[in-house]
């Protein structure tokens, strides 16, 4: 059942959940963090609209930098803001930062440890009609492995808006990925959220298979979550929204209750969020595990629940993973 502790929007489960964009969490964040605290600054490269800036740049014109399309200045010149006392947030599309400029994020930005915000926004399949060349599936792989580098997947609009409230006060570099899409509306303004610490959505007495989701599929792990509960099943939902670095205790502690894994992602799943968990897992407590992501595949275009379901990221796809994963533990090793 949903865990009444963590103060989950109680219509989430209905035909019209109240569906919004992750992005307009961010602005949101973005904006209050900007009145709060006059070291915030912006920077876009020429997508302001799209990654909702309007606002900010509105606000505060002398604290918003356009750079236009040049991901790679857009780096260094963050890099150089923060390495004097200020608290840059530097956005573009996934697919061009850290697509485009990931040498200078490495070398300007996490080999000097500055705390820049980096922002890539319409990452993963979801962005639907743009197609291969702007799905990125390989980002959280680019991040997570430079040093020094956090990694945070918000899973809804809410989430969203605390992420920037948070990684504001986080004094090293941050990477925060979301989608382009309208999505459901999973947590609350009571939910609660805090850097490297993960939280389990659905708890069971008697679970048999951790789901362990990042992003806006968190939405279909509780959905599958409820389906299979009606058939007797009883499974964990963990949103894992900081990759990087994981909430290693918590992963640990379900891997031993339920002894199998489940993970969910809109990203390839080499380098992604479930290589992180199979990664630690393997050093500590090995677990029959299934991922659920982009297999060794590029993007296309389609609708975002076209695309959902044709890569198997969908309900349906999260459920068989989990009956596969039973099957699987049943069987002598």
């Amino acid at each position: 059942m949903l865990n009444r502790t963590k103060h989950l929007n109680p219509k989430l489960f209905d035909a019209d959940v109240e569906k919004k964009y992750i992005r307009d969490g961010f602005g949101q964040g973005l904006l209050f963090a900007g009145e709060k605290n006059r070291k915030v600054v912006a920077l876009s490269g020429d997508l302001s609209d799209s990654i909702r800036l309007t606002q900010f740049k509105e606000r505060f014109p002398e604290r918003y930098f356009e750079v236009g399309v040049a991901e790679q200045n857009l780096a260094t010149v963050a890099s150089g803001f923060a390495y004097y006392g200020k608290i840059p947030f530097m956005t573009s599309f996934a697919v061009f930062s850290p697509g485009r400029n990931w040498e200078q994020i490495r070398t300007t930005i996490a080999l000097n440890n500055v705390p820049v915000k980096m922002i890539g926004s319409h990452a993963g399949i979801a962005v639907g009609e743009d197609g291969a060349t702007h799905q990125s599936l390989e980002d959280i792989a680019l991040m997570r492995v430079l040093p020094n580098v956090t990694v945070i997947v918000p899973c809804d609009y809410e989430e969203a808006k605390k992420t920037v409230h948070e990684i504001v006060e986080h004094n090293k570099p941050v990477y925060m990925r979301f989608d382009r899409s309208k999505v459901p509306v999973i947590t609350t303004n009571d939910s609660p959220f805090k850097i490297g610490k993960a939280e389990i959505l659905w708890d069971s007495s008697n679970p048999v298979v951790t789901i362990i989701a990042i992003g806006y599929l968190v939405h279909n792990a509780l959905l599958c979550a409820k389906e299979l509960e009606k058939e007797g099943i009883q499974i964990l939902v963990v949103n894992n929204h900081t990759v990087k670095p994981m909430d290693e205790e918590l992963i640990l502690g379900v891997a031993k209750r339920t002894g199998t894994i489940v993970t969910v992602e809109d990203h390839q799943i080499a380098g992604g969020m479930g290589s992180a968990v199979a990664e630690f897992l393997a050093k500590t407590y090995p677990v029959p595990i299934e991922f659920v992501g982009v297999d060794n595949k590029f993007g296309q275009s389609g609708t975002p629940v076209e695309l959902i379901k044709h890569y198997g990221l969908d309900v349906e796809s999260i459920k068989k993973a989990v009956l596969k994963i039973i099957k699987r533990n049943q069987k002598p090793y």
